[in-house]
């Protein structure tokens, strides 16, 4: 009898999470969208400096990381959950991610196939987050808290954490998107002179 009362509770916190990533997911492409709005679409592919990425590079670097994380997701949950031991589960904050105090090189490569013009790449990014969207209302009567796999420098992340990931690092990339909409002046004066 009492199973029957847990069941409902477990049900509706589960149904509470996802509905909290959703709302994180929407909310972080909002203030992305919004940061990617401020750079002029001719200097979309412009880097503000040596070394630093482009709004062009920012934006496959986002879809890269999301189709990649969502594919690995549906790859996970068609097999039943590993048992990963406890010490294993740690891992760091996501508002270590959303903070950028802590600069990374990426692990993975940018496609120079994928720098294209602004709002085509905008688009796909909508796309890809559509995808993810999806995959979680296609999941939802499950509890995918049991299925985990490794970050690079995190630790290891449940599905679930892995979907608030993604909305913390597209915070992050927000951040940096603003650095470079922030710096187009002083690149656009060097250009005239």
């Amino acid at each position: 009898m009492a199973a029957q009362f847990e069941e409902p509770a477990q049900s509706e916190n589960l149904m509470q999470s996802l509905d909290s990533l959703v709302i994180n997911l929407a909310k972080s492409q909002k203030g992305f969208l919004r940061a990617a709005d401020a750079v002029p679409s001719e200097f979309w592919k412009a880097s503000p400096s040596v070394g630093r990425w482009s709004a062009a590079e920012i934006v496959a670097h986002l879809i890269i990381v999301e189709r990649a994380v969502i594919r690995k997701a549906d790859r996970v949950v068609q097999n039943p959950p590993k048992h990963v031991p406890f010490i294993k589960r740690l891992h760091l904050p996501m508002a270590l991610v959303e903070s950028r105090l802590v600069r990374r090189k990426s692990p993975i490569p940018i496609d120079s196939a994928m720098l294209r013009d602004k709002e085509g790449m905008l688009a796909e990014l909508r796309e890809v987050r559509e995808r993810s969207f999806s995959f979680l209302q296609e999941t939802k009567s499950r509890d995918l808290s049991e299925y985990r796999w490794a970050h690079p420098a995190l630790g290891t992340l449940n599905t679930y954490q892995w979907i608030q990931f993604i909305s913390s690092h597209e915070i992050r990339h927000t951040k940096q998107m603003e650095e470079v909409s922030a710096s187009l002046p002083k690149l656009i004066d060097n250009l005239q002179k």
